[in-house]
């Protein structure tokens, strides 16, 4: 049973709990966490970028220079791939990268990658995150408290707060998000993973059931 540090508002250590088995408590698949990253970022890339061939070239009608008698290769017009401003040989073109996943694979990546991060201490409980207003410096201190400062982490709340996000927004390496809005690729880039505990609730709710 993977266990995590349970820390008060403030970010002071209250003890330990034990996680959900249901998110925390499966074998590691790495094949799927890996499936599950890679289709993440393939569904992130644009597929924009484009190049001309020689055939999209604008000019070129004239023989540049004669056939014979130059000393130089025979050429038959300046956009060539091999003169410059000439086409360009297999340039990319525009394409679609995105991928799909089963919705089984995705949940037991997802899964998969919450017990690999439990099993490595990584997962830490915060009884709540409720902010009034915007303070910076007040989510500063707390992960200055939890001795997380500097490092990539990954904050789970249950529902959008707006002073919340905005107290977290301009910390560098923090990244929030909602418990069913929680994906493979995020539980893997974070060094660590904050959990409040309504968060853990609903993800529960949502990925375990």
């Amino acid at each position: 049973m993977a266990t995590a540090i349970v820390y008060g508002t403030d970010g002071t250590e209250t003890g330990k709990m034990e996680l959900p088995e249901k998110l925390f408590g499966h074998e590691v698949n790495e094949h799927v966490i890996h499936e599950a990253v890679v289709t993440y970022l393939a569904n992130q890339r644009q597929g924009t970028a484009s190049t001309k061939e020689r055939s999209d070239v604008r000019g070129g009608g004239a023989k540049p220079y004669r056939q014979k008698g130059t000393g130089r290769a025979r050429a038959g017009t300046i956009r060539s791939p091999i003169f410059r401003g000439g086409g360009v040989v297999f340039g990319p073109h525009p394409r679609d990268y995105s991928r799909k996943l089963p919705k089984k694979i995705k949940r037991l990546a997802l899964v998969s990658s919450l017990s690999s991060r439990a099993n490595a201490g990584d997962v830490l409980v915060i009884k709540a995150l409720e902010f009034s207003e915007p303070k910076t410096n007040r989510f500063a201190g707390i992960l200055r408290n939890i001795e997380n400062v500097g490092k990539k982490t990954l904050v789970v709340i249950e529902q959008p707060n707006e002073a919340t996000i905005k107290s977290a927004r301009n910390i560098p390496g923090v990244k929030m998000v909602l418990a069913n809005m929680l994906n493979t690729y995020d539980v893997m880039w974070a060094d660590k993973i904050l959990l409040t505990e309504s968060a853990m609730n609903k993800m529960e709710e949502v990925f375990a059931s």
